[in-house]
């Protein structure tokens, strides 16, 4: 009998061990998805975009006129708000290399910093990269708000809260 129990206790800690191992690996995998490991830029816009549809109440048929200026309104909030806060020139990749900006305001915001990394760059030079900057943001914003204009006259009172909610629409 005790032979017996004892193979029962070494069985039930095997398989615990089987068990916690297992949740390591899923806990890993978690972990290494939320630091951009397996990240599928395509899978999660598409995600996205359904769930934007999904809170919308959107029909398939609805769905076919407002995805395009919804997807148009999110383009020009990404350019829009490259560029502020340090942020924006080249996106950086995983091993710290940077990919070439791809907006304007992402262009000029990275010809500015490259600028101000050289500290001998004249003062006329850093006010022309300057004013680039400001005059591509101002443009993104005018975009942006074309976007946002150009959404709201298809929605619904209801769809048009559910994106100011969700901080697509002012």
């Amino acid at each position: 009998m005790t032979r017996r129990v004892l193979m029962m206790v070494v069985v039930g800690c095997a398989l615990s061990g089987l068990s916690l191992g297992a949740q390591a690996q899923a806990q890993d995998n978690n972990n290494q998805q939320r630091r951009g490991g397996n990240f599928d830029p395509a899978q999660f816009r598409e995600r996205m975009m359904n769930n934007i549809k999904e809170q919308l109440g959107a029909s398939d048929d609805e769905w076919k006129v407002l995805s395009p200026k919804i997807e148009k309104l999110m383009t020009a909030q990404r350019d829009a708000r490259v560029g502020f806060g340090g942020l924006g020139g080249g996106n950086r990749r995983p091993g710290g290399q940077d990919t070439q900006p791809t907006t304007p305001v992402a262009k000029a915001s990275t010809d500015l910093r490259t600028a101000l990394e050289n500290k001998d760059t004249p003062a006329p030079e850093l006010a022309a990269k300057l004013t680039a900057l400001r005059e591509a943001r101002d443009k993104a914003r005018a975009e942006l708000t074309g976007a946002q204009k150009e959404l709201k006259e298809i929605l619904t009172q209801r769809q048009e809260a559910v994106l100011v909610t969700m901080g697509m629409l002012e």
